[in-house]
């Protein structure tokens, strides 16, 4: 069979090299730009909420089978957040990354294994069934437990909001929640940078939330991939800020 000569084919666009992307539009001056973001998105009092992601046991404790190293080194940065917070009476919500055997989604097989309910005298660890973040009959307990860490843990009427997914408004009572107390501008907080805190962050704007990301109050196991997110983040979803700018932002 004769194949089709090259010169039949439709030619592709020429590659033409450009300067590096600034995450900002080239056509309107930057600080125009910074401008309206700070504008747009600085905390309203009565109208701002705190977001603590995914800090729970079974990614921040020692030699659980998800272990986030870098997530402990932001607990104090969320701690004071969630205290500047609580001071002014401002919403602070959590939310926990849950796997349960009656939702048996994508998060247990194949992308996340280690949810799936540990095997009786197998291993478990990273990449082996270990029952992390499972709830229900077969829970995980301890290192693989899905509760929100004691350093962090909400107060009674806090909401705790539990998601089978990376997109916590995803088949969760999040948004439903956020608008019936008036909340329009969101910080957020946790982890990981580059699964649930951008799956997250992306589907709050996308709700037409105005949404900041506490820059030292976020973290993921892989750098690349934070610094990766950061980046995409800031290019059209969140305004970025460390933990104390936003603590003087809110009083």
């Amino acid at each position: 069979m004769k194949h089709p000569s090259s010169s039949g084919r439709k030619a592709s666009p020429r590659q033409v090299e450009r300067p590096p992307h600034t995450g900002i539009s080239m056509n309107v001056d930057n600080a125009e730009i910074n401008h309206r973001i700070e504008e747009k998105h600085r905390l309203v009092p009565g109208k701002s909420a705190l977001l603590v992601i995914d800090m729970q046991h079974g990614f921040l404790d020692e030699g659980a089978s998800l272990e986030v190293v870098a997530g402990r080194s932001i607990i104090p940065t969320i701690r004071s957040l969630v205290d500047a917070f609580r001071a002014k009476e401002a919403p602070v919500i959590f939310t926990e990354f849950v796997y349960a055997d009656n939702v048996p989604c994508l998060r247990g097989d194949p992308f996340g294994v280690e949810h799936l309910p540990a095997k009786e005298g197998e291993p478990t660890g990273l990449e082996h069934p270990s029952s992390n973040c499972l709830i229900g009959h077969n829970a995980g307990e301890g290192v693989e437990s899905a509760e929100t860490v004691e350093a962090l843990a909400p107060l009674p009427g806090e909401l705790v909001i539990q998601g089978h997914t990376y997109d916590k408004f995803y088949g969760t009572p999040l948004d439903l929640s956020l608008r019936s107390q008036g909340i329009t501008h969101l910080v957020a907080t946790g982890i990981t940078t580059d699964v649930c805190v951008s799956g997250t962050v992306i589907s709050g704007t996308t709700r037409d939330y105005r949404v900041t990301l506490a820059t030292d109050g976020v973290a993921s196991p892989f750098p690349d991939l934070h610094d990766a997110a950061l980046k995409l983040l800031a290019h059209k979803f969140a305004r970025l800020k460390t933990g104390e700018e936003l603590i003087r932002e809110l009083v």
